[in-house]
């Protein structure tokens, strides 16, 4: 706990789910945390929520797309907190469907928000990383990364990439460490952006077992803790009772 408490910890899709848990988790443990997604409006309200508690926490309107917008988003927190010791890559979409539903504009919105988001959340926080030397770079990817199910190609082939560049980036830097966390079936409403109905079933399926979002913030938190020349490369955590 003493290795997360006063860290600056920027959190992108931290309007809900595992995002919002990580969140509330790092700053009850004392971290300073930099609240990024589009829906400002939650943001606000959780931000207000965390700092009438007595924790250090600020919204910012993000959208990982944009490039930009992201580079905005780590010099907000560097003008506020001073610093950036963690960025929890953790924005996505998963819009399920099969691929002879040719939803072209649904995959192709998990590129841009699954991958690219992530590689603009590398591009904005590793050089100060690298010449600080320290940081962390936690990057959610999925069981979707490590397995492929029907309507699930496009989303499993975004997770996959995860893996890849974190390993990459991994393998590159000796003083920042570098996490995947890939959870299993987890509450949170990314099943609402499905809009295929053989997705839907097939996630209204999957479903039937899920962790609370809190047990993946938890794994996150544990790797924030560890010292600081102990990287956790990555983590698989999934319900007790899932044959997945």
């Amino acid at each position: 706990m003493s290795n997360i408490r006063d860290k600056v910890v920027l959190i992108t899709g931290a309007s809900s789910g595992i995002g919002e848990a990580t969140a509330r988790l790092l700053a009850e443990r004392g971290a300073k945390v930099v609240l990024g997604a589009r829906r400002t409006d939650r943001l606000e309200r959780l931000a207000a929520e965390l700092s009438d508690q007595g924790h250090a926490a600020v919204p910012k309107s993000l959208d990982v797309t944009d490039l930009a917008d992201v580079r905005s988003f780590v010099s907000f927190a560097l003008e506020t907190f001073g610093k950036v010791d963690v960025l929890v890559n953790n924005a996505g979409v998963m819009p399920l469907s099969s691929l002879d539903a040719l939803k072209v504009d649904e995959w192709n919105r998990m590129i841009d928000v699954n991958i690219r988001g992530v590689l603009h959340g590398i591009a904005a926080v590793l050089p100060m990383m690298r010449e600080r030397r320290c940081g962390q770079i936690i990057n959610v990817s999925s069981i979707g990364g490590h397995r492929v199910s029907p309507t699930a190609a496009v989303y499993c082939a975004t997770k996959f990439a995860v893996l890849a560049i974190s390993e990459g980036l991994r393998q590159e830097n000796t003083d920042v460490r570098v996490t995947v966390v890939s959870p299993g079936v987890t509450e949170s409403e990314l099943a609402d952006s499905i809009s295929d109905p053989a997705g839907r079933e097939e996630m209204r399926s999957y479903r039937r077992i899920a962790i609370p979002a809190a047990a993946v913030a938890r794994s996150i938190a544990f790797a924030i803790e560890q010292p600081d020349d102990v990287d956790v490369s990555e983590v698989i955590v999934r319900p007790t009772a899932s044959p997945n």
